[in-house]
């Protein structure tokens, strides 16, 4: 029933106001498979910490049996009723090792279901931004379309006027056409996009949503933190990092079960119980035993043991060093990436502004008749080529942004400028 709930409250939002950034992360977070898996998951690992730690309580067993028997023409009836107590006492830290492995599983669990979130995040804000690239793109070649046509309506009259030929007319006319292909071409990508944001939210693909525009102003800065800095916050804040040593303490933790296993263990036993006997007389039987188990020759199986858990923590360490070798690449390249972004942003402005200009003198002078019509489609080609990288460099400059504070391990971009 809740998860019909939300899905008509995701229904009613996709039919509704234009949906921002922060809104549909929160949509993602509730409904995305991915993060549930991961939160059911953790709680699963914390049902076996809790079944780990029962082994320092006592177990104790109710048992009873019910029997008729004639002897001799007699016959007879038992009942037997009794409670039976099983508790482990000592055992040289077996029990500790095993509470200490699930106490790792559970932390690295709940850290995987960290880094399922900041996954999300980063997956839903990528699919946004992208959107809305595909969006402002879309405008971009409209406008275009729009251009092209007006020079073919002017060469068109040219022609009319007898001061052009019909080349002009059919070079407008191509170029009209591939502008109006590039447009389709742009708005089936948007509707891929489109299905594919839905499915990041944990919607059918069919889901509709509105949204806004790709933000006209970008608030490009450069990283104000040091490479340094953001490559020591990643190796504290990187979950799936703090994952893998949660992994290799459990490894080593293996090591001590293991050796555990090979020392004596003293458990107490104890039962008592009540006889309850027809036509004779009834009796308490009870015992009380405290074992001990020493496994003195085992074929070696508790040394290759050792030697495995040995291995696999050895192995585990590894898996940390080369993890945290990723993530230091991984905040390098996006570092640098945004750099990029940002010196990329304010180049598409100037190249921007300088194709306008260059296409408007092109058209001026094409009217006015001393201009040719190659000028023209090449100044206008070059324009559509300006507005396609300046879009593109808006929505690259966020998308750096949002990857950069995903790969330091932070969940508020702020903290990466």
């Amino acid at each position: 029933m809740k998860r019909i709930a939300l899905l008509l409250v995701v229904a009613s939002l996709a039919h509704a106001e234009p949906l921002t950034l922060a809104r549909a992360i929160d949509i993602a977070l509730t409904n995305n498979p991915r993060t549930r898996t991961t939160y059911l998951q953790a709680r699963a690992a914390e049902a076996a910490l809790g079944s780990a730690r029962s082994a320092y309580l006592p177990e104790v067993d109710l048992n009873a049996s019910l029997s008729r028997s004639r002897t001799s023409g007699t016959a007879t009836t038992l009942l037997s009723p009794s409670v039976a107590l099983s508790y482990l006492l000592f055992d040289f830290g077996g029990r500790e090792a095993e509470v200490e492995q699930a106490r790792q599983t559970l932390a690295a669990a709940n850290l995987f279901h960290d880094q399922a979130i900041q996954d999300v995040i980063l997956r839903v804000e990528q699919t946004y931004y992208d959107y809305l690239d595909a969006k402002a793109l879309l405008a971009a070649q409209e406008a275009t379309v729009r251009e092209r046509q007006t020079s073919l309506d002017a060469a068109d009259a040219r022609h009319k006027a007898g001061v052009a030929t019909i080349a002009d007319v059919l070079q407008a006319r191509t170029a009209l056409s591939q502008a109006e292909l590039n447009r389709e071409s742009i708005e089936g990508a948007l509707h891929t996009i489109e299905g594919t944001f839905a499915t990041v939210l944990g919607s059918p693909a069919t889901t509709h949503y509105e949204f806004g525009d790709l933000p006209l102003e970008i608030p490009a800065q450069n990283v104000t933190q040091s490479i340094e800095e953001l490559l020591n916050k990643a190796a504290s804040d990187r979950p799936e990092l703090a994952a893998a040593r949660a992994e290799a303490d459990r490894a080593k933790a293996r090591i001590r079960q293991v050796r555990a296993a090979g020392l004596p263990s003293f458990v107490l036993n104890g039962s008592g119980g009540r006889s309850i006997v027809t036509g004779g007389r009834d009796y308490t039987p009870y015992s009380a035993v405290l074992a001990m188990r020493f496994p003195i020759f085992t074929g070696y199986r508790n040394t290759w043991d050792i030697r495995e858990a040995q291995l696999d923590a050895e192995v585990a360490t590894e898996n940390v060093r080369s993890l945290e070798q990723q993530i230091g690449l991984q905040v390098w390249t996006s570092y640098y990436a945004l750099h990029t972004a940002t010196q990329r942003l304010a180049t598409a402005r100037d190249l921007l502004a300088s194709a306008q200009q260059s296409a408007d003198v092109a058209r001026d002078r094409y009217k006015a008749g001393v201009g040719n019509i190659l000028d023209v489609l090449t100044a206008e080609s070059a324009l559509e080529s300006a507005r396609a990288q300046e879009v593109q460099s808006r929505a690259d400059w966020l998308i750096a942004v949002a990857q950069l504070a995903h790969d330091t391990g932070s969940l508020d971009q702020e903290k990466t400028k």
